[in-house]
């Protein structure tokens, strides 16, 4: 049996948007897959201080690809660290200020938050179960630290226009209210590469499971895509295999057609 590298995006992928957790059929299929010798990633648009929801796989997990890419990293060891150039993201906060929007700034260790309407509360604490927001620190803290990511809460019409503002950076939208804004070359895709150059795996035995438009890129750059049931058309278009969804066992089926389990 081939091993592969397994690199599973959280929200929509691993964990339920209905009820907030792991379905009991992802967590047999992953444990199933560690004990038959493949190794498992996450990879997320998360950084690591709001990635709380992995508790009954945890102990499964090989490394992490953060951030969208942005931030990979394997226990204590840092693989991968892409920032955003300081004069996008000083464009970035004053426009948020100005117009009234809600953002998150993402440094490499502390996370601001902008969130004038309380739209960034109700949509990450209520619609997605997100905790240790109330951890945030001051923006000028921050601000001090390389920022790896910048996640606005503006609408798609307005991103078309802002990101030709922001050169050498890239949008991946993976909910209607808000898109994750990372460095160009800060991608799930290119996160994965990095870990598994790292890690001395060939590309062709890695694969990727994604439900949003922030996991084109590494459903695009594994060996084997896996596009959720509930994904996004445009995503399933990019895969090379879509399973059933995850409130549907979408992961126990796909590993079972692969044959991982």
């Amino acid at each position: 049996m081939k091993k592969y590298a397994l690199f599973f995006d959280i929200d929509g992928t691993l964990v339920s948007f209905k009820t907030h957790h792991i379905p009991l059929s992802t967590i047999h299929a992953m444990t199933r897959a560690k004990a038959n010798g493949h190794k498992l990633f996450i990879a997320t648009g998360r950084p690591p201080l709001i990635i709380t929801n992995l508790g009954p796989v945890e102990n499964l997990i090989d490394g992490y690809v953060t951030i969208n890419g942005a931030l990979c990293f394997i226990g204590g060891e840092t693989v991968r660290c892409k920032d955003i150039a300081l004069e996008n993201v000083r464009f970035a906060v004053k426009d948020a200020q100005d117009k009234g929007y809600g953002l998150i700034v993402i440094g490499e260790k502390d996370v601001a938050v902008l969130d004038p309407h309380g739209e960034v509360d109700r949509i990450f604490r209520q619609e997605l179960a997100v905790g240790n927001l109330n951890q945030a620190k001051p923006l000028e803290i921050v601000l001090k630290q390389n920022i790896l990511q910048l996640t606005a809460f503006f609408t798609k019409d307005y991103e078309d226009r802002f990101m030709p503002c922001i050169p050498g950076c890239i949008s991946g939208r993976w909910h209607p209210a808000f898109t994750d804004i990372t460095a160009h070359g800060a991608d799930k895709g290119k996160g994965i590469l990095a870990m598994a150059d790292h890690l001395g795996l060939d590309p062709q035995l890695t694969m990727a499971f994604g439900d949003g438009g922030n996991d084109t890129a590494m459903i695009k750059a594994a060996g084997i895509g896996i596009a959720m049931g509930n994904a996004l058309d445009s995503l399933k278009q990019e895969a090379d295999y879509t399973t059933t969804s995850v409130d549907d066992d979408g992961i126990w089926n796909a590993m079972q057609h692969f044959h991982l389990v």
